[in-house]
């Protein structure tokens, strides 16, 4: 019964790149590499945060455009699009809002200066309603967070990081190492620190 437990060890390993594979145990792991694992887990918790639809196309696609790993130059070209694609999504899908109308159905706007514009089935709200779901200055930081979220994310798959740096120097993987970990660290405080009203397309529903 406990036969399988390596396996499993060795497939979970390989789902952090330019981590040294374990052998036995986690006893041998360096206080860095300790680190780095946990802000990974604290990562893969932060992305719950993200739009889940942007995230969903991104683990869906991600493995077929950069051909697990094995990339040539037209791969490249379209594994950067993707990412670049889904972090600007997750940046502007924090300026969208949503409401219940007079039936109580949802509806989806995105948030102005001056009010929410209603996108969703044609459905109106009262301009001084309108007026609490402008984009204020608060609204820049979770919607710049999300996109230092998801680019964390996007350099902890394999996929990704192996399309572009098949065969990393040390440099490079010092950098690739410690880049998520910071833009992970700094993330976690500024959504504890400022986190969102706003319940978006992609997000929880608003209850209101």
């Amino acid at each position: 019964m406990a036969a399988p437990q390596p396996d499993m060890e060795l497939q979970q390993d390989q789902r952090h790149p330019l981590l040294s594979n374990r052998t036995d145990g986690t006893n041998n792991l360096s206080p860095m590499q300790k680190a780095i694992g946990q802000t990974y887990k604290s990562t893969g918790h932060l992305a719950k945060l993200l739009p889940s639809g942007t995230v969903l196309a991104f683990q869906l696609l991600a493995p077929t455009l950069a051909k697990q790993g094995h990339c040539g130059d037209m791969n490249r070209m379209m594994t950067g699009g993707l990412v670049i694609l889904c972090t600007l999504s997750c940046f502007v899908l924090n300026f969208t809002d949503s409401f219940r109308d007079e039936k109580g159905k949802v509806r989806y706007g995105f948030a102005t200066f001056k009010g929410l514009w209603v996108i969703d089935g044609g459905a109106t709200l009262d301009p001084h309603a309108a007026v609490e779901y402008k984009i204020k200055f608060l609204d820049f930081v979770p919607a710049t967070v999300s996109a230092m979220i998801f680019v964390a994310i996007a350099l902890f798959d394999q996929n990704v990081v192996s399309c572009f740096y098949p065969i990393p120097s040390e440099d490079t993987k010092q950098v690739l190492t410690t880049l998520p970990v910071a833009i992970g660290a700094i993330g976690s405080m500024l959504f504890v620190s400022f986190p969102t009203t706003r319940h978006g397309i992609g997000f929880p529903v608003s209850t209101q």
